[in-house]
C-alpha cells in the first residue's frame, strides 16, 4: 500500500494510466470491523475489475475544523491508522488535509475535483451513513445522481452489527470512556492501544516492589480510556510482555499528578526513552485510595495476579479463535 498526504489543491500522486480506481471515502477513525468490511469490498472489486483500490481519508478530523467544540478524541492517530491500513491489501491510502477551504466545498465540487479529477474514480463504495460536502449536505442519493452524471458507479456497504447494533467509532469511544476495553476490542477486531515514550517518574513503583514504566502520550487528540487498573500487553523492541497498567490519579499519595504507569510481569530492563505500545486486554478495577502503603502493596499484588490470569484466559480464547478460523478456512 502506498500512502499520500496531500493538499486538496495539489495532484494526488496516483498514476495516470487509464486503469481507473475503486474508491472509498471517510474518516475511518479506529479502522474498526465495519470499516474493514468496506476496505475489503473495494479491494475485491478492484481485483475483479483490474482497477486500483484507493482509500481517501482525512486529517485532522473534519469536526476539528468545522465544529471544534464537538470534535471527538481519536481512536487512531495518523501514524496508527497508517500501520493498520498497511495490513488491508489496498493499493493506495490518500490522507487529505482537511482545511477550511475543503470544508466549504459543495458536494458536487468535492466529487468533481477530488474523486473524479484527482482520483479517477470509476466505482465508489461507501458506508451506509456517509455524509459529505459543506454541512454534510451530500448523501448516498446525491452521490448516485452525481455518479450517473459524471460516469461512476456507487454502492453502499451495509453496517456490520454486534449485539444488534451497528459498530461505529462513537460506540467504541463510549465503551472506552466506561472502561469497557473488551467491548471496544470486539468492535475494533483488535485490542485498543495507546503509545508513547517511557519517561522518568518518581521511582515510587520500584520502591514498592513493582517497577513501572511511565508512558507519555503526546498527542492531545488521542482518546485515553477511563481511569483505572487494566490487564494489558506492552509491546517493546524486545517483544510483547504481559502487564498491569495504572491509568489516572494516585489518591493514596496526595498531590501526585495522574500517570500512565505500566508494570511488565517478569521484566525489569531499563527502557527509558523507548516508545512502548500498550494494548488494553481487560478492566480490573477503579482507582481508589488506600489507608497506607502496606494496603496499597497488598492490592497491587492482587492486581498483578488477576492481570496474569486475565491475560492467560485471553490467550487461550485467542488460540481457540485462530484454530476455529483455520478449520473454517
Amino acid at each position: 500500500m502506498t500512502e499520500f498526504a496531500v493538499d486538496p489543491t495539489l495532484p494526488s500522486g496516483l498514476p495516470r494510466d487509464g486503469r481507473g480506481t475503486v474508491v472509498t471515502v471517510g474518516t475511518f477513525d479506529g479502522v474498526h470491523r465495519g470499516h474493514w468490511e468496506v476496505l475489503q469490498e473495494i479491494r475485491r472489486r478492484a481485483l475483479a475489475s483490474g482497477r486500483r483500490s484507493v482509500l481517501l481519508t482525512f486529517h485532522p478530523h473534519p469536526l476539528r475544523i468545522v465544529r471544534p467544540e464537538a470534535a471527538p478524541k481519536l481512536l487512531t492517530t495518523p501514524v496508527e491508522k497508517k500501520e493498520i491500513l498497511a495490513e488491508s491489501g489496498l493499493d493506495y491510502a490518500v490522507f487529505l488535509s482537511f482545511a477550511p477551504v475543503l470544508a466549504r466545498y459543495s458536494p458536487r465540487r468535492f466529487v468533481e475535483e477530488i474523486l473524479v479529477g484527482r482520483l479517477g474514480v470509476q466505482e465508489l463504495v461507501i458506508g451506509y451513513d456517509h455524509g459529505f460536502g459543506r454541512g454534510r449536505s451530500g448523501d448516498v442519493a446525491t452521490l448516485r445522481e452525481l455518479g450517473t452524471t459524471l460516469g461512476f458507479d456507487v454502492d453502499v456497504v451495509a453496517p456490520v452489527k454486534d449485539g444488534g447494533d451497528a459498530i461505529s467509532s462513537s460506540r467504541i469511544r463510549r465503551a472506552l470512556d466506561e472502561g469497557s476495553v473488551t467491548e471496544a476490542a470486539e468492535a475494533l477486531g483488535r485490542p485498543y492501544s495507546i503509545r508513547g515514550p517511557v519517561v522518568r517518574g518518581d521511582g515510587r513503583g520500584r520502591k514498592l516492589g513493582f517497577p513501572t514504566a511511565n508512558i507519555h502520550v503526546s498527542d492531545p487528540d488521542k482518546l485515553i480510556p477511563k481511569p483505572g487498573i487494566y490487564a494489558v500487553r506492552g509491546v517493546l523492541r524486545a517483544g510483547a510482555f504481559d502487564g498491569a497498567l495504572h491509568l489516572g490519579p494516585r489518591p493514596t499519595f496526595g498531590g501526585s499528578p495522574p500517570t500512565i504507569e505500566l508494570h511488565l510481569l517478569g521484566f525489569e530492563d531499563d527502557i527509558y526513552g523507548e516508545e512502548v505500545r500498550v494494548d488494553f486486554v481487560a478492566w480490573l478495577r477503579d482507582v481508589r485510595p488506600f489507608s497506607g502503603v502496606e494496603a496499597l502493596v497488598a492490592q497491587m499484588r492482587e492486581d498483578v495476579e488477576l492481570a496474569g490470569a486475565k491475560l492467560r484466559a485471553r490467550e487461550r480464547q485467542w488460540g481457540r479463535e485462530v484454530a476455529g478460523e483455520r478449520a473454517n478456512g
